[in-house]
């Protein structure tokens, strides 16, 4: 048995204060278990790939709005597979690069291998068994493939697969109506692929507040088609490599026959092989492993972050984790997780992001009457009108007796820029707007939208009457189209 001072599993932010670790404790040695290529999910298959893949889709959007601006220009050609491959080129380069470090580091044995616990403290990796009596548990999430009928004898690709890609489809449907697939449905249609999403809930990009999806869905629907309230229940496989997807609402039936199946329904845990319960490690009825406010499991001095935990499944909310971890199990500081606001964006066309407090959840806590929103459109700024943008708009959630800022929400141009104005204001003391209203904006810049949004405060009752001017109150949009 190989005795260590601290074991991490997985290679992506469990790696972040490994460098610290042998700074203050030079003399420590260091087990690193990855079975996958090492750099973690958001490297190899998640945040990074995506991302460069979604840039080349932005610049054909933004090139397709030039002629409203009397400039004469077409795309002609895509080279799909420069693109891909340019991806898969830049992001080898990192593995490569990461996996050098932990071969040569003479602290660190790297195992790219399956870890097993068989007991407290105690894993079989390989034909070794190792231990101690410190564990980072960093195992990611995987996909999760949702069981339809003649769906594996017809074959899919999910949003690891897709990154191995060499030839367009002409016809792709997305089954799942959230994050992934608004982002790859922009990809790929704008690659020249005939999209179709299919999502099971009547809301599209369900997590986003009401009136942002349903902007959203009109918005995207100009390059693609959207199915929302839609079961897929079967897939049959066709001749010439063709696929039938059979979706169904209600009583309603809908075929379509597509030359690729992208399964975007989610991700769930990627621990079963680890087999936490051998290590008395518990986890939740979703598999999730159980951590407490300090990120420690059921077992004392095994930490559990990242997506191993269920919480928030975004590669920042895991750097921040992986913080919190090294204060409190190296540096005994006694730190507990603050998700108050917590950011993220979906890089679809048009942008999305958030922070915090949804209106619902507002309205629950705190009641209807305490609650006040900044509302501000784009177009409403000389920027966003110079931009001839419509209809994307800010929008804030205040506690009215505190005045504090509860959440945010953002859908146009730069969202993910524009709300980070918002998210730092929210990790401040008093979590006031008031930076931002004496802050000097530079005009014209879309900056300037959030800084309107924060002047412009109304009650749930008149922002719903803009809203419903707008075509975007959800209420009224539900009735007519039951």
């Amino acid at each position: 048995m190989i005795k260590y001072d601290l074991i991490v599993i997985g290679t992506g932010s469990g790696m972040n204060y490994v460098g610290s670790i042998l700074e203050k404790y030079p003399g420590f040695k260091i087990a690193v278990i990855d079975k996958d290529e090492p750099g973690g999910i958001c490297l190899t298959r998640g945040c990074i790939p995506s991302k460069l893949l979604l840039y080349p889709a932005e610049l054909i959007r933004t090139i397709g709005t030039a002629g409203k601006f009397g400039v004469d220009v077409e795309v002609k050609n895509i080279d799909f597979n420069f693109i891909m491959n340019n991806m898969r080129s830049i992001i080898s380069e990192d593995i490569a690069s990461i996996r050098k470090g932990l071969s040569s580091d003479p602290n660190i044995d790297y195992y790219n291998d399956v870890a097993q616990f068989i007991s407290p403290y105690t894993l079989k990796v390989g034909d070794k068994t190792i231990t101690s009596e410190m564990i980072f548990l960093c195992t990611g999430s995987k996909t999760i493939v949702p069981k339809v009928k003649g769906l594996d004898e017809a074959g899919y690709l999910t949003s690891d697969t897709i990154l191995k890609m060499n030839k367009l489809p002409a016809n792709i449907a997305i089954i799942g109506g959230g994050y992934i697939a608004a982002e790859y449905g922009h990809f790929f249609s704008s690659m020249g692929s005939k999209v179709t999403i299919i999502g099971r809930n009547k809301q599209f990009i369900p997590e986003e507040e009401p009136e942002i999806s349903l902007l959203a869905k009109r918005e995207m629907s100009k390059d693609m088609d959207i199915f929302t309230g839609h079961e897929v229940v079967e897939v049959q496989k066709m001749k010439g490599a063709k696929k039938k997807v059979i979706a169904k609402s209600g009583a309603k039936k809908v075929d379509f026959v597509v030359d690729e199946i992208i399964v975007a329904s989610g991700r769930g845990p990627d621990h079963e092989i680890l087999h936490p319960e051998k290590g008395g490690i518990k986890t939740d009825p979703k598999g999730w492993i159980v951590v407490d406010d300090h990120l420690e499991t059921t077992q004392s001095n095994i930490w559990a972050f990242g997506d191993a935990n269920g919480k928030f499944l975004f590669k920042h909310v895991a750097n921040y984790e992986s913080r919190v971890v090294f204060y409190n199990a190296i540096l005994k500081k006694k730190v507990k997780v603050d998700y108050h606001a917590v950011p993220y964006a979906v890089f679809s066309y048009p942008e999305i992001s958030s922070v915090g407090m949804g209106e619902k959840e507002a309205v629950e806590k705190y009641g209807a009457e305490n609650i006040l929103i900044g509302f501000e459109k784009f177009e409403d700024t000389g920027k966003g009108h110079a931009m001839a943008l419509k209809d994307y708009f800010v929008k804030i959630i205040f506690e009215k007796n505190a005045q504090t800022i509860l959440g945010a929400h953002i859908i146009g141009p730069y969202a993910s820029i524009l709300i980070q104005e918002i998210v730092n204001l929210m990790y401040t003391k008093e979590e006031s707007r008031e930076a931002v209203i004496q802050g000097m904006h530079i005009h014209p810049s879309l900056s300037e939208v959030v800084q309107r949004a924060f002047y412009s405060l109304m009650p749930l009752e008149h922002y719903h009457h803009v809203l419903g001017h707008m075509g975007l109150n959800p209420d009224v949009h539900d009735k007519k189209h039951n």
